[in-house]
């Protein structure tokens, strides 16, 4: 009995901890990005850029949701200042020039198919989706895409890739349990839609995320293409992404295709893993 209610109260102390520290680690997000659009540096770069969406019009995902006006703003905004939109595996591929941008989504959300991908066809712009496929297979509460809804936004045009079976931190897996996340969604991403993934996306995505256990692994797989969620502090031979979040307004997104957050990588507060 005392150990039940004991393990109940650390159940509960460990969501109100969780619950501050991702609110401290929003507040802490939102006023690096204010501060790096004030007094930032433009960098400028010969290539193009691919920018990292999560969720357009779902809440629950918090910073990393974008509100679908806003997400149709930093459309236009991009149109007006003459960039051009294309696949990110022709970025991938070529590096494309400094007025190319690509749309990446992480994570395999609802809102993907059901908000941003009519937004983008009102525009004619193409994109990609990195899907987890646990999330997908049992539908993770009705926030993730189901499989008809995953093979409905290839048939739309879009990129399907690989972002995992269970969304892990990679850096606190050995190589075996990596294997088995990357080639395990693999194999189920193409049971269920017939698609065969060639590009994978980093859970979390931040330098501290990929060692190099992960990222041998991923190149055995066969995957020649993975995407962090960094410029800059990316792990070594990966392909850089610009993370977008819920705080990036018209100021913000300017300054972010400017290039002032390309030195900046999301700070992460995580507990001691068990």
């Amino acid at each position: 009995m005392k150990i039940g209610f004991g393990l109940g109260i650390r159940a509960r102390l460990d969501a109100v901890g969780a619950r501050v520290r991702n609110g401290v680690q929003d507040v802490r997000l939102v006023a690096e990005r204010q501060a790096l659009a004030s007094f930032g540096n433009d960098r400028a770069r010969p290539g193009g850029r691919i920018l990292c969406y999560h969720s357009v019009g779902q809440p629950a995902w918090g910073v990393n949701d974008v509100a679908p006006q806003r997400f149709r703003q930093q459309i236009e905004a991009a149109l007006e200042a003459g960039y051009r939109f294309v696949p990110a595996s022709e970025l991938a591929r070529t590096g494309g020039g400094p007025r190319d941008l690509s749309l990446t989504f992480d994570d395999g959300l609802k809102s993907v198919l059901a908000t941003a991908a009519p937004i983008l066809a009102s525009y004619d712009i193409p994109f990609s989706v990195y899907v987890v496929s646990g999330w997908s297979e049992d539908g993770l509460d009705g926030n993730a895409l189901s499989w008809g809804e995953v093979t409905r936004l290839a048939e739309l045009g879009a990129e399907i890739g690989n972002h995992s079976a269970t969304h892990p931190d990679f850096s606190r897996i050995d190589k075996e349990q990596a294997r088995q996340e990357i080639a395990g969604a693999e194999a189920l991403i193409e049971k269920r839609t017939g698609i065969r993934t060639s590009a994978f996306a980093i859970p979390w995505g931040q330098s501290g995320n990929w060692p190099s256990h992960a990222h041998e692994t991923a190149r055995e797989l066969g995957y020649d293409v993975i995407y962090a969620q960094a410029e800059e502090t990316r792990a070594e031979g990966t392909i850089a992404r610009t993370f977008v979040t819920s705080a990036d307004s018209r100021r913000i997104f300017d300054a972010l295709l400017r290039g002032r957050y390309d030195s900046w990588e999301e700070w992460v507060w995580r507990s001691p893993a068990r």
